[in-house]
Parts: C-alpha cells; sequence; structure tokens
C-alpha cells in the first residue's frame, strides 16, 4: 500500500487544522493506520492509531482530548483532526499502516509499521 500525507500549514496557536493520509494499491480495510509526528532534533513519536475497523482509536498522552482520527474506508483516507493546537505540535506529521488481523492490537512504535507517507509539515505559531 502507498500513503500520501497532504493538509499541513501553518495555523496559530489555538486553532484548529484536519491533515489527511491517503492510501493505494492495498486492500486498505486489512490495515491499522497511525500518525507520528517529528519535531527537529527529536525523534519520531506516535501521536495516535485507529484500527482497521475504525471502532478503536488510542492516543498519545499529549495530544489525547485534542486530537482525533477518523477513517473513511470507502475513500481509502484516514484524517488527523487537530484542535487547540499549541506550538509544541509544531513538526512532520507522518502516516503509517501495517496490515493486522482483527484481534491483533495496535502497534504504538515507529518499529511497528510496515507503510510510511512522505509527512506534511505542521507549525503552529504563538
Amino acid at each position: 500500500v502507498q500513503l500520501q500525507a497532504s493538509g499541513g500549514g501553518l495555523v496559530q496557536a489555538g486553532d484548529s487544522l484536519r491533515i489527511s493520509c491517503t492510501a493505494s494499491g492495498g486492500p486498505f480495510g486489512r490495515y491499522a493506520v497511525a500518525w507520528f509526528r517529528q519535531a527537529p532534533g527529536k525523534e519520531r513519536e506516535f501521536v495516535g492509531s485507529i484500527s482497521r475497523s475504525a471502532r478503536d482509536t488510542f492516543y498519545a498522552d499529549s495530544v489525547k482530548g485534542r486530537f482525533t482520527i477518523s477513517k473513511d474506508s470507502a475513500k481509502k483516507v484516514v484524517y488527523l483532526q487537530m484542535d487547540t493546537l499549541k506550538p509544541e505540535d509544531t513538526a512532520v506529521y507522518y502516516c503509517a499502516a501495517v496490515q493486522t488481523i482483527l484481534t491483533a492490537p495496535v502497534p504504538t512504535t515507529v518499529e511497528g509499521y510496515h507503510y510510511w507517507g512522505q509527512g506534511t509539515q505542521v507549525t503552529v505559531s504563538s
């Protein structure tokens, strides 16, 4: 499967932004999808994930209550809705996917994902 992240941009603190991850080339319904981010000089970190069925989502503590992941299986798109953005949310955001079985836990580490998009820059000014 190929992934394409889009929708990043420059926003002010407190604003909202929705970024998208569009998939192609694979049975999208078999994949769990996650968002990661990487700020300059820092390691790539987990932001949140959504199971292949879209019934389960999981978020890092730093974004819980502010970010929401959703999935449109018909369009093969996973969204990351980011509300109440903070300057510390500034990073390149990557989407990643891994083929899973229904009962498997969704990974939260970089090593758990096999497919990656190219990243989209999100900059939050104070």
